[in-house]
């Protein structure tokens, strides 16, 4: 009889069907995720258990040029260095989840498989760290950044480059199988080539680029060290209890080694192998500015001339050259709604409740300016910081709400800075400060437009020009990423069906929000940083009582609400009852014979 039954679901099946369920009751993309743990039929030995966390919770399934498109979003420049990133970074997660699927079948990794580990070339200040961290948030993969100056001597017996790899433990919240999956990302590699003016070898250098052979292809690496007197109580105390002693590691075969460095010199290591090669390429770069261009044909005998070992240069397969940064690069840079560059400084000044603006005048002399200290995409930073230093220190103390910085505040911010004081409310800085808002909010426009499928595909119920319209004016008054705003703004759409199917179970009316005013109720939650039922709940305090007056004379019991009952809710309610009177007089010869 028992066979007879219907099967019970397992655990992936239930979150699935409740996730459809909600979704269809309440809105788009509710997803039910329970940490419970399913009993496991028999319990594999623990050299051979496999863990099903971590890597099998990165459901990747990106392609090059999705990744490529959303790098474009927020750098500028560095086309062929971004094609390579994408390409590369999503080849090995898509790998990964391959060979898990093989496992699964019994098929075990095959001997010999090179690692896609990428060396990047370029000056300071163009971008590499950046790229770096936009992937690795992208994937939702755990990240460590490393500095190679760091590495002394102690590296000779890989000390410090495994602590690189405990770390990604650490940022994995002690997932091991996830931290198996992290990036890491070691900065100033070039400073550990070995110095060619040693008549012996440079041990301390060389001693760090072989510590790090066996990490970047693979190697087990012990969480517990004895120098960690926290790793080693947690051993006693899981030896107090289990009488074993359980030894813990992070594999590196699907860690991914990110390396980059300036490599100042290696342009003219390759333009004199070309040149001795006959290629003639040479000839046509006679300034000294323009050797970078030769980076672009950078091969491994260049690397290991400069400095490295084979065997190291041999675990880096892939190489992606960045270019240095023009002006108009950096004012690009600027002028993205994305760059961090001016979003920190709104965000400096909006913390003491000031909206700063910048002018496209004043973002070119900025750009200049940044490109004269020669330190790339740093270097706006540091002119920024001594145009706005004053108005941070002063500006907080004063009633100024609002700051647009011109070409004249980029020149003379001294100057500028005592005329906003003496005329805060001066009509013509009011009329600039609101042309650069319509302009912001004409390009933030443009922007979702262009990824118009991408919103359609993600947000269908809330994609409509009024609430893009809701997006695009929280975002230039808060600076929040568009991408989230459309997640919150569905979030409240979804409080307020919900809110909707509460009211009826708790005073058997249905109501429904029409399109106009659940604009309305998400307009609020936003301007007041607060959830949708909070609003709900005020404009709905007298909702039930005149609702019964009404359902009493006509029995009524169905309410479709406009958007003046979420803007005048006190208004709308008395209308409301007075039209159901005018329309449904009471009958007097009743009240006269009561």
């Amino acid at each position: 009889m028992a066979d007879d039954l219907p099967r019970f679901p397992g655990q992936e099946e239930l979150e699935k069907e409740l996730s459809e369920y909600l979704s269809k009751k309440y809105g788009y993309r509710i997803k039910v995720i329970s940490p419970m743990m399913m009993p496991q039929a028999k319990e594999a030995p623990e050299s051979t258990q496999k863990s099903s966390g971590g890597s099998n919770r990165i459901q990747f399934n990106m392609k090059p040029e999705e990744l490529e498109s959303y790098l474009n979003q927020y750098a500028i420049k560095q086309n062929d260095a971004k094609a390579v990133l994408a390409t590369k970074i999503c080849t090995h997660y898509n790998r990964i989840k391959y060979q898990q699927r093989r496992e699964r079948h019994g098929n075990e990794a095959f001997v010999g498989r090179i690692k896609n580990n990428i060396l990047l070339i370029g000056p300071t200040g163009v971008g590499k760290t950046y790229l770096i961290k936009l992937i690795a948030q992208k994937l939702g993969v755990p990240f460590v950044k490393g500095d190679a100056t760091k590495f002394s001597e102690t590296g000779y017996v890989g000390g410090d480059v495994e602590d690189l790899v405990r770390e990604l433990l650490v940022d994995a919240e002690d997932d091991i199988e996830l931290a198996q999956c992290g990036i890491i990302y070691i900065d100033e590699i070039d400073k550990i080539a070995s110095s060619q003016h040693l008549l012996g070898p440079d041990v301390s250098r060389t001693g760090v680029q072989r510590a790090l052979l066996k990490p970047m292809e693979e190697t087990e690496v012990d969480i517990k060290v004895a120098h960690d007197p926290i790793s080693q109580l947690q051993a006693l105390e899981q030896f107090r209890k289990t009488g074993k002693r359980e030894k813990k590691a992070v594999n590196t075969r699907d860690v991914l080694f990110i390396m980059s460095g300036a490599f100042n010199g290696l342009a003219a290591i390759v333009k004199n192998r070309m040149q001795k090669q006959g290629i003639g390429f040479g000839a046509q770069l006679q300034s000294k500015g323009d050797d970078y261009k030769f980076l672009a044909h950078v091969k491994a005998e260049d690397l290991i001339a400069y400095g490295f070992e084979s065997e190291f240069i041999g675990r880096l397969p892939v190489i992606a050259v960045l270019e240095p940064l023009e002006v108009e690069d950096l004012r690009q840079i600027l002028e993205n709604p994305n760059n961090p560059v001016i979003l920190g400084k709104k965000e400096d000044f909006r913390s003491y409740g000031i909206d700063i603006r910048f002018e496209e005048e004043a973002l070119r002399v900025i750009a200049e300016r940044a490109y004269e200290e020669k330190t790339g995409a740093r270097g706006l930073v540091s002119v920024l910081e001594r145009v706005l230093l004053p108005y941070e220190k002063k500006l907080p103390s004063s009633l100024v709400q609002y700051v647009v910085i011109t070409k004249e505040v980029v020149l003379n911010p001294e100057e500028e800075l005592r005329r906003l004081l003496e005329k805060p409310d001066d009509p013509e800085r009011l009329s600039r400060y609101q042309s650069i808002m319509e302009a912001e909010k004409r390009g933030i426009r443009e922007q979702v437009l262009k990824r118009e499928k991408h919103y359609v595909e993600n947000y269908p119920l809330v994609f409509s020009p009024e609430r893009v319209e809701l997006v695009v004016e929280h975002h230039v008054r808060t600076g929040l990423p568009v991408e989230g705003i459309f997640d919150e703004v569905i979030l409240l759409y979804n409080q307020v069906k919900v809110f909707e199917s509460d009211f009826y179970d708790k005073f058997r009316f249905q109501i429904h929000f029409d399109d106009e005013a659940v604009d309305a109720i998400i307009a609020k939650s936003l301007e007041r940083d607060t959830n949708a039922t909070a609003v709900c709940l005020e404009v709905s305090r007298d909702f039930d009582y005149g609702f019964k007056l009404i359902s009493d004379r006509t029995g009524q019991t169905r309410f479709e609400l406009p958007w003046k009952a979420v803007l005048h809710p006190e208004v709308y309610i008395d209308e409301l009852i007075r039209e159901n009177y005018r329309q449904f007089p009471p009958d007097l010869s009743k009240v006269k014979k009561e």
